[in-house]
């Protein structure tokens, strides 16, 4: 009764993403790769001054300045991870399509 094709009548196991419909695939590419760069760079530079402003509110005792400087921190490593790990989490889910 199953004839291989998945529900469309696409064969099972050919369903992915048509990276070649995009008129200017390989600019998207370098365009997403570059804006992936610059976030990370972005949260690096909010973790150097947040923790400097951190260490410098601690030693001069202001816990409203201590505290808001750790948020900073803490924002900061948040969308490191998240901006990181968009790039691995696209990629396990293109890989998983590909194999369905």
């Amino acid at each position: 009764m199953s004839t291989g094709a998945g529900v469309t009548g696409v064969p099972a196991g050919r369903v992915s993403p048509d990276f070649t419909a995009v008129a200017a695939d390989d600019q998207l590419v370098s365009m997403l790769g570059a804006l992936l760069t610059v976030a990370l760079l972005v949260a690096v530079a909010v973790l150097i001054v947040s923790a400097t402003a951190w260490a410098i509110a601690t030693a001069a005792g202001s816990w409203q300045g201590a505290a808001r400087a750790r948020a900073g921190v803490l924002v900061s490593l948040a969308g490191a991870a998240l901006t990181g790990g968009a790039l691995a989490w696209t990629n396990w889910l293109l890989d998983t399509g590909a194999h369905l």
